[in-house]
């Protein structure tokens, strides 16, 4: 073989790495890329709203300015690998490890209840493992559920016996959401209740199960709700925040002041915002949570109306990418999977820019890759994850 020869062959562009890495079959051709930058550019703004919100606030930082900004960036990596640990694992695969998973989300929420639990903001939701870092398990419980539901609900349906999910079917997979729930109350984390139920419904929903099924709900959470309210489980700062939400102007100096706050902040940025790190109300320390809770009042100060647009606009992106990976799914499970996590993602995200605005109760919901917290932000990863699978089971069938 002469030289020439053997150098056509070892460099030809079908047989090198850089070809075989973008063939069609490949991951890289086959993941769905506007899903992924889409993901990225929201959690670049979150990094820069997230320190901006923080380097002034000495008494959380322990004197370092970079101090949140760098936990934000590890959470990120940490959350990318997760991501892409769940696309190697593959959606389908992971029914074999639903149990496992389910039983230890579990088993977090009830540890919140032992000693182990630590009290943060009125919530005992979260276990402190030390070095400033802490978990909060029931954001693991959305993944869980999601998982959990779409493998009972499309067992038989994916295997030909059946066309939709049977009454029985779907008793048994809110079965499964039962017992999380009722541990959530006992915290009590309303918030993640409520994102819970709003992904029970989407998982229904998109299951094909009686549309009974969906009203029976919702007529049962409003009258658990009442029930709740009138056994009074709930804390009294809880039933303060519904206060506020009802009449702004009860005590805007008390239980409103975040949310007045946080509108004062926002409707100070006008269309094009202050600029990035010279809001007046978030260097002044005005807004409590800035980092979590109420991240995009940083935007609206600092990158005002655009900038709000930005991030709804990025938002949006993800749900769109999300439902069409559901509506093209290859079988029940993928769809019911995808299905779950616009749910989850649609309704997390209009409560926390809602209660921002004051539409929407205060409920200590983080906005999506945007707001700081370590446990919200691998669990969303996870399912960013979840979802580039069924876009490429998809992929490799078409």
């Amino acid at each position: 073989m002469s030289v020439n020869t053997y150098a056509v062959r070892r460099f030809s562009p079908e047989k090198s790495t850089l070809a075989k890495l973008f063939a069609r079959d490949s991951v890289v051709r086959r993941m769905d890329w506007v899903l992924l930058l889409s993901t990225f550019v929201l959690c670049g703004i979150g990094t820069l709203l997230v320190y901006s919100a923080t380097r002034n606030r000495t008494n959380l930082t322990h004197g370092d300015q970079y101090y949140f900004l760098i936990r934000h960036v590890m959470n990120a990596g940490i959350g990318l690998g997760l991501a892409i640990g769940a696309m190697a694992i593959g959606h389908h695969r992971m029914r074999t490890i639903v149990p496992f998973f389910y039983v230890l989300s579990v088993l977090g929420i009830l540890a919140v209840l032992s000693p182990l639990g630590s009290t943060v903001n009125g919530a005992h939701s979260w276990i402190v493992i030390g070095g400033g870092f802490s978990i909060q398990p029931s954001e693991f419980v959305k993944v869980a559920i999601i998982i959990g539901m779409a493998m009972v609900l499309s067992a038989r349906v994916d295997a030909g016996d059946k066309l939709h999910p049977d009454h029985r079917t779907v008793l048994q997979s809110l079965g499964l959401v039962a017992l999380p729930v009722a541990i959530i109350m006992m915290m009590p984390d309303l918030g993640s209740v409520m994102v819970l139920a709003a992904i029970v419904l989407g998982v229904l929903l998109a299951s094909g199960a009686s549309a009974r099924w969906v009203f029976g709900l919702i007529a049962t959470g409003i009258a658990g709700a009442l029930l709740v309210w009138q056994l009074g489980i709930l804390d009294k700062y809880q039933i303060d925040r519904f206060a506020a939400f009802a009449n702004p102007a009860l005590d805007p100096a008390g239980v409103g002041y975040n949310t007045s706050q946080a509108r004062i902040a926002i409707g100070s940025g006008g269309l094009l915002g202050k600029g990035l790190f010279h809001g007046s109300q978030t260097t002044g320390q005005f807004v409590p949570e800035q980092q979590t809770d109420f991240v995009f009042s940083v935007a609206g100060e600092e990158l005002g109306f655009v900038g709000a647009v930005v991030i709804v606009g990025l938002i949006g992106v993800i749900l769109w990418r999300a439902c069409s990976i559901a509506r093209n799914a290859t079988d029940l499970y993928g769809t019911i999977v995808a299905a779950g996590i616009v749910a989850w993602f649609s309704f997390q995200s209009f409560e926390n820019i809602g209660m921002t605005l004051g539409i929407m109760p205060v409920a200590g919901i983080p906005l999506p890759f945007v707001s700081y917290g370590g446990s919200s932000m691998f669990a969303n990863f996870i399912a960013i994850g979840l979802l580039q699978s069924v876009k490429m089971k998809r992929s490799m069938s078409a």
